[in-house]
């Protein structure tokens, strides 16, 4: 078991998913000979995205497009790809929010600047986490599940996946802070190792992606019992937001699409406009939907803007935290 203190590493969300080999897509460039990559660092929900986008700016360009997994260290590795590519549209990356918002926090050395080294071009979508809990506290609803927190400090745990520095685990941390209960985290790598220590009443809380807890909610093996965002989640419409519960936390994890630093203006303008028809695409919405994602269009000043708003938040609760940052 391992307390808040511990050194937080990676990211959510959704976001440090194993697996998918490079992808397949197409798309536009500066000019008409050259291929434009669109790099992800993630698998699951983010490397369909990844494809779909890529998949978009070929159908609205007429130019070649492939999207490229380049999976590990946190999305490091794509973001890299980009970091070091020339500023002329041919290679891009779809990320969450994480690296530019709660690696500052959570490493004492980074690779890259998360403000000078890139260039947001637009927002794509929005995921939230939900809270649930098992047999071994009988909760029906949050209050109940913080009442039995207090009730029980020594056994006070919560799960995350994908586990330490994760969008879940801030989530955690942000319930614990607004709630002046110590719950203590015990990360996971993986959800579905969550759920069944959850169900089996090894654990009593898990925080994690919605779609990943829907079968054993409707299954009566675990309850969820509550979602971080501001609105209630399509897949379990009867379960209130944290908010709706008496909690005051609301957060989601925002992905998007960015490019090298110095991109020109016309070449985000360009991009973000081959890209836009995907949001009216009902095929990958639906998909999407399906795994708790919400499609959320912005700009590239609204993408920064969002971003600098998650930095600071993140930096609130990682210092609330107590831990001590590693290098990356």
């Amino acid at each position: 078991m391992i307390s808040r203190r511990t050194t937080l590493k990676g990211l959510a969300a959704g976001a440090l998913a194993a697996a998918a080999g490079p992808s397949r897509a197409q798309t536009p460039a500066p000019d008409d000979r050259s291929t434009m990559q669109v790099f992800v660092g993630a698998a699951s929900s983010m490397d369909f995205t990844a494809r779909a986008i890529a998949e978009q700016l070929r159908e609205s360009t007429g130019r070649t497009a492939i999207a490229v997994a380049r999976l590990g260290a946190g999305q490091r590795l794509a973001l890299g790809e980009v970091r070091r590519a020339p500023p002329d549209g041919r290679n891009i990356v779809f990320a969450t929010s994480g690296p530019f918002a709660i690696y500052p926090h959570i490493y004492t050395k980074l690779e890259y600047d998360p403000e000078a080294d890139f260039t947001p071009i637009m927002g794509i979508s929005k995921f939230d986490v939900a809270i649930a809990t098992g047999p071994m506290t009988g909760a029906t609803d949050l209050r109940e599940l913080i009442a039995w927190t207090r009730r029980n400090p020594n056994g006070a745990l919560y799960g995350s996946a994908p586990g330490n520095g994760s969008f879940s685990h801030f989530v955690g941390i942000a319930t614990s802070s607004a709630t002046g209960t110590k719950l203590e985290h015990v990360p996971y790598k993986d959800s579905a190792v969550g759920i069944v220590d959850l169900a089996g009443g090894r654990i009593p809380i898990l925080i994690t992606g919605m779609s990943a807890l829907v079968a054993s909610h409707q299954t009566g093996k675990v309850r969820v019992l509550a979602v971080s965002g501001p609105t209630r989640s399509p897949l379990l419409p009867d379960v209130p937001t944290l908010r709706e519960s008496g909690i005051n936390v609301s957060s989601s994890t925002t992905t998007g699409v960015f490019g090298p630093a110095k991109l020109p203006a016309d070449v985000v303008e360009r991009l973000a406009t081959a890209i836009r028809p995907l949001f009216n695409n009902r095929g990958v919405v639906s998909k999407l939907e399906q795994q708790g994602v919400v499609m959320a269009p912005a700009s590239g000043a609204e993408l920064a803007a969002t971003i600098r708003e998650e930095r600071a938040y993140f930096g609130r609760l990682a210092k609330e935290s107590g831990y001590v940052p590693e290098q990356a």
